[in-house]
């Protein structure tokens, strides 16, 4: 069962993830070009999430804090144990908000340019520290939630560097 698995994740999942990665970056990219980035940087990386967990048939069960409130910006800390967690948290956070990530993301092809267009905020060595924490202020004033993963990245084995 495992090996169908395996053979499943490599000949169906990876290309369709592909194509689907792709088209996400095309739309937010063209979407944040039109304007209303706030709707852009958010709903399409959304149904991109969901679709990942689905497309490798990974069960999702979501238990909501009550104590959440709606009109309230917040800044959700999470471990970056594996690279699910971006999935699960921009899939089913439920939450519209803006990722502080690695600069080392803009590299991506795709990727890194839709995060720029969408307005992501950079965290690295060669970015502008005062700069960052200005754009996390502003972002949260404006009433939309950030992610973070305070560790900043994952190493092969699981632990905290």
């Amino acid at each position: 069962m495992k090996l169908l698995y395996i053979l499943y994740q490599i000949f169906i999942a990876l290309p369709i993830l592909l194509v689907v990665t792709i088209l996400t970056c095309a739309t937010i990219i063209i979407g944040c070009s039109i304007g209303n980035a706030h709707f852009w940087s958010y709903w399409p990386g959304k149904i991109w999430s969901i679709l990942f967990c689905y497309v490798l048939l990974l069960p999702v069960k979501v238990k909501r804090n009550p104590n959440v409130k709606k009109d309230t910006s917040y800044v959700f800390v999470a471990n970056h144990q594996g690279a699910f967690d971006i999935f699960l948290l921009y899939g089913f956070l439920g939450r519209n908000f803006k990722w502080m990530m690695k600069s080392g993301i803009k590299k991506i092809p795709f990727v890194g340019f839709a995060c720029k267009m969408s307005k992501q905020i950079f965290v690295g060595r060669n970015e502008n520290t005062v700069k960052t924490y200005n754009l996390a202020r502003k972002t949260l004033a404006g009433g939309t939630s950030m992610v973070v993963f305070p560790e900043g990245s994952r190493t092969y084995d699981g632990k905290m560097i």
